[in-house]
C-alpha cells in the first residue's frame, strides 16, 4: 500500500483508530489482575496457596506487559494524530487537561481513603504534582495511588513531545526501522546497566528479586522509559508510509504476545519489565493501527470495547485505590476458590464503576473547558507528516 493511500484512508472513518482505543483497556485490565494478584499487601484473594500461587503467577508480568503498552502506544497516537498546526501551548494544555483532573480526583480519593494516614507531605506533594517518579527513594516514588507514577514518564512524554516529533519527522522512511531497532537496543541498555552498575541493595519491599535502586531506574524513572515514547512515535510513522507488514494479521499478533509474555516470566527479572514483551507490543500496535487503516474485520472496534477503552484512564487511576481499599474493609480476608473469583469480579466491576464517574464527571467536563483548540502561536510540526496529504477535522477529534 502506497503512502498516499495510507494518507487519504488515516483521515477516513477509521481515523481515530478505535481498535487501539479498545486495547488501551486490555492493558488497564492486565495492570488491575496484576495488582489484585499480590500478597503483599495483601490483596490476592485466594486462601488455597495453589489457586494464589497460580492466580499471581499467571499475572505476574500483567502489569509491567500493560505499562509498557501505554507507552509506545502513547507516542504512536501522538505522533498519528499531529497536525501541521498543532501549537505548543495548546498542546501541553490539551494533555495537561487530559490527565491532570482525572488524577487529582484520585488522588485526593486515595488521600482521604488511606494514604493521608500513611504518609507526609514529603511522599504526597510530589505525587500530587507528578514529579514522585524522579525521586529513588521506594516511600517517594510508590506512594499515595501507585500507578500514578506512570503518569511522571507520560508528563515527561509530553513535554518533550513538540521537541522530538521534529526530529522524528525528518528520519527518511528507509531508516525508520533501523531507529526504531535503536530504541529496543536503548531498552536492552538500560537494563544491563540496571542489573551490572546499580547496587543490588536493598531489596525491594515488595520481595521483587532487585533492589530499591534497580527497580526505581530499570522501571519508574522517566527518562529510560523515554525508549518506548519514541519507539511509538517510529511506528507511528512506520505505519503512515506503508512500510508495515500487511501479511501480518491478530492472530499472528497474539500469538506472539503469548509468547513474549511467556518469555517475560523465564528471562531475568529485569529484563521481564519490558525487553521480552517490546516486540510483541510492535505488533499489536501496528497490526491493530493497520487494520482500522484498511478496513478489516476487528473485535476491538466493538461499541463495547469502544467504550472500554474510553472509560480505560479513569479505570486504571481508579484500580490500586479500589483494590486496596476495598481489600482493607475485609480485613485481607481469605476466600475459597469460588468466593475469592467472585470477590475478583466484585472489584473489577466497582472499579469499572469509579473509572466510568471518573470519565463522565471529571475527564470529559474538564476537555470540553480547556481542550479545545484556540487560535494562535505558531506550529511546532514545520511539515506534515510522511504519508499525510491534508489535515482535516477528524484528526481533531483523535488529538483530544
Amino acid at each position: 500500500m502506497s503512502s498516499s493511500v495510507i494518507g487519504e484512508r488515516a483521515y477516513s472513518a477509521y481515523s481515530r483508530l478505535p481498535s487501539l482505543t479498545g486495547m488501551r483497556f486490555i492493558a488497564a485490565a492486565m495492570v488491575f489482575f496484576f495488582h489484585a494478584s499480590l500478597t503483599d499487601p495483601p490483596q490476592n484473594p485466594y486462601a488455597d496457596p495453589f489457586a494464589s500461587d497460580l492466580y499471581q503467577t499467571l499475572f505476574s508480568k500483567a502489569g509491567w506487559m500493560g505499562v509498557s503498552f501505554f507507552f509506545v502506544l502513547s507516542g504512536f497516537v501522538l505522533t498519528w494524530s499531529a497536525r501541521s498546526t498543532d501549537t505548543m501551548g495548546g498542546f501541553w494544555r490539551r494533555r495537561l487537561v487530559k490527565i491532570f483532573p482525572a488524577h487529582v480526583v484520585t488522588w485526593a480519593l486515595a488521600m482521604i481513603l488511606f494514604a493521608a494516614a500513611a504518609s507526609d507531605p514529603h511522599q504526597w506533594l510530589p505525587n500530587l504534582f507528578l514529579i514522585h517518579s524522579w525521586f529513588p527513594q521506594h516511600e517517594i516514588f510508590i506512594s499515595v495511588n501507585p500507578p500514578s507514577w506512570s503518569l511522571c514518564s507520560e508528563l515527561l512524554f509530553y513535554m518533550c513531545f513538540p521537541f522530538i516529533i521534529k526530529g522524528v519527522v525528518r528520519i527518511r522512511q528507509e531508516r525508520l526501522w533501523s531507529y526504531a531497532g535503536l530504541m529496543i537496543l536503548g531498552m536492552v541498555g538500560v537494563q544491563v546497566f540496571t542489573q551490572f552498575v546499580l547496587p543490588d541493595t536493598p531489596q525491594t519491599p515488595e520481595g521483587f528479586p532487585v533492589s530499591v535502586w534497580q527497580f526505581w531506574f530499570g522501571y519508574n524513572f522517566p527518562p529510560v522509559r523515554l525508549f518506548e515514547f519514541v519507539l511509538g512515535m517510529l511506528l507511528a510513522r512506520i505505519v503512515m508510509s506503508g512500510m508495515w507488514f500487511r501479511s501480518v494479521g491478530f492472530v499472528h499478533a497474539t500469538v506472539l504476545a503469548v509468547a513474549g509474555y511467556a518469555l517475560a516470566m523465564v528471562v531475568p527479572w529485569l529484563y521481564g519489565l519490558n525487553v521480552a514483551t517490546i516486540v510483541p507490543i510492535v505488533v499489536l500496535v501496528c497490526t491493530a493501527a493497520t487494520a482500522d487503516i484498511e478496513g478489516r474485520p476487528s473485535v476491538l472496534r466493538s461499541r463495547t470495547m469502544i467504550w472500554l477503552g474510553e472509560v480505560s484512564f479513569g479505570f486504571y487511576l481508579a484500580q490500586y485505590v479500589v483494590i486496596y481499599y476495598l481489600r482493607q474493609q475485609m480485613d485481607a480476608r481469605l476466600f475459597s476458590t469460588p468466593v475469592g473469583t467472585l470477590v475478583l469480579l466484585g472489584l473489577f466491576f466497582v472499579t469499572l464503576l469509579v473509572g466510568w464517574l471518573v470519565h463522565k464527571f471529571v475527564e470529559k467536563p474538564a476537555m470540553r473547558r480547556w481542550g479545545r483548540p484556540r487560535g494562535g502561536g505558531g506550529s511546532f510540526l514545520a511539515k506534515p507528516m510522511v504519508g499525510r496529504e491534508s489535515d482535516s477535522p477528524a484528526g481533531e477529534k483523535a488529538r483530544l
